[in-house]
């Protein structure tokens, strides 16, 4: 069957607009994916947000003069779209030599268009160059599981079967890994991650946590349903009083892409780590 992202502009040549051109955009309905993972958009048992950073981001002020800073872009896990990424970087592109009376009046052009393409309200901040750099990079909460000595040799599709608790340990831990691989469904191209579990439930053993991840290694899906699917797995598993998904995947084209998705309602960090 025909991916949706097949009628974008991803895997194609396409020509570079420095000029604003909101129509750059392509939306891609999630629906059709959630139907795939036995969802609909009244059903979904996570909430949580997809944290998009650019760092490419330049337009002109009325002088002529170019400006740069880092944008981040907040839009909800259920919105009915997810924008398509070489489609946001054409938009972006659109932005380097149109004219923006300020950077609120860029802020509230892009908030509109980003909005408008997501079916739901975007959340858009602007970053200079000073603030990211002060942050610094941002450290992992929780143990890190790579160097658990497991062997494998499942990396085609995600493997829910792998995956094994201690039904009768109820625990409270955060875990992570950098081993996170998955491809892009379109052009084929290694997605790199780190994924972070934070969850209150039955107790997961690390080492089939791992080799779970490591079955996403040449599956083809965009970063969002890789995420949905960790997080279905695991609630499925688990039975977690609260359970956190979060993926921190790599920048390509100036884009990171971060799904976040969780039982909780909370504030979701945006710290930036070693890899990206």
């Amino acid at each position: 069957m025909q991916h949706p992202a097949e009628l974008s502009p991803l895997g194609k040549s396409s020509a570079y607009v420095a000029t604003y051109s909101p129509e750059q955009l392509f939306p891609i309905a999630r629906a059709p994916k959630w139907a795939e993972l036995g969802l609909t958009a009244e059903t979904l048992p996570y909430q949580g947000v997809d944290i998009w950073n650019c760092y490419e981001l330049s337009w002109l002020l009325p002088s002529g003069k170019p400006v740069v800073a880092i944008g981040e872009f907040r839009i909800p896990a259920d919105s009915p779209n997810i924008i398509e990424s070489k489609s946001f970087k054409l938009y972006l592109n659109s932005l380097n030599q149109s004219v923006f009376d300020s950077r609120e009046a860029l802020l509230a052009v892009m908030t509109k268009d980003l909005s408008a393409a997501a079916g739901k309200p975007v959340e858009v901040r602007l970053r200079t160059l000073d603030d990211v750099a002060a942050e610094g990079i941002a450290p992992l909460p929780g143990r890190c599981i790579d160097d658990l000595d497991v062997m494998i040799g499942h990396y085609d599709s995600p493997r829910a079967e792998l995956l094994h608790c201690d039904a009768a340990r109820q625990v409270e831990e955060c875990l992570h890994s950098h081993l996170l691989r998955s491809n892009c469904p379109v052009t084929g191209q290694p997605d790199w991650g780190t994924l972070v579990i934070d969850y209150r439930g039955a107790a997961l053993d690390p080492a089939s946590l791992l080799a779970y991840l490591v079955s996403f290694r040449q599956h083809a899906d965009f970063h969002e349903q890789c995420v949905e699917r960790i997080f279905l797995d695991l609630q499925r598993l688990l039975k977690p009083e609260r359970l956190s998904v979060y993926a921190r995947y790599l920048r390509r084209g100036g884009l990171d892409i971060n799904p976040y998705r969780s039982t909780e309602t909370v504030a979701v960090d945006n710290g930036r780590l070693v890899r990206q």
